[in-house]
């Protein structure tokens, strides 16, 4: 047996039982080193303490046996990010998108449309609410 699968094979029994990365652990590390880098470029030294104190909470959420709780937290963390989730999501697509579509939003209830770009001055009736409006793609 070579030595990168002896070291393998023995991190997968000293892992085996753990809760593992989620999403929650993923942000408490990215966090973690964004205030790594301010505390580096600001030199204040409570922000080196929270990245510090940052990665033992992520480290010990990856390690943990008490896979319910690690999960509830990630699910409550979910449903608490779930909308920004969403725009962050959907910004992508539109700047993705933003040379075949033109977004807007309707006047009336402020709910996101579209339309193909060139098609020139429509009527647009929005889903949401009903209300017709004149736009120019």
């Amino acid at each position: 047996m070579r030595f990168m699968d002896r070291i393998r094979q023995s991190l997968s029994r000293a892992l085996y039982g753990r809760y593992g990365s989620d999403q929650l652990s993923r942000v408490i590390l990215y966090v973690s080193i964004g205030l790594l880098f301010l505390a580096y470029a600001t030199g204040i030294g409570l922000f080196m303490t929270f990245s510090f104190a940052g990665y033992i909470w992520a480290i010990f959420r990856i390690f943990s046996k008490n896979k319910e709780a690690r999960a509830r937290e990630n699910m409550l963390y979910l449903q608490k990010t779930e909308k920004l989730r969403t725009e962050i999501r959907q910004a992508r697509v539109r700047f993705r998108n933003r040379k075949q579509y033109k977004y807007f939003k309707c006047p009336q209830c402020r709910a996101r449309l579209r339309l193909t770009r060139g098609c020139g001055e429509k009527t647009v009736t929005c889903q949401c609410c009903g209300h017709k409006f004149t736009m120019h793609a």
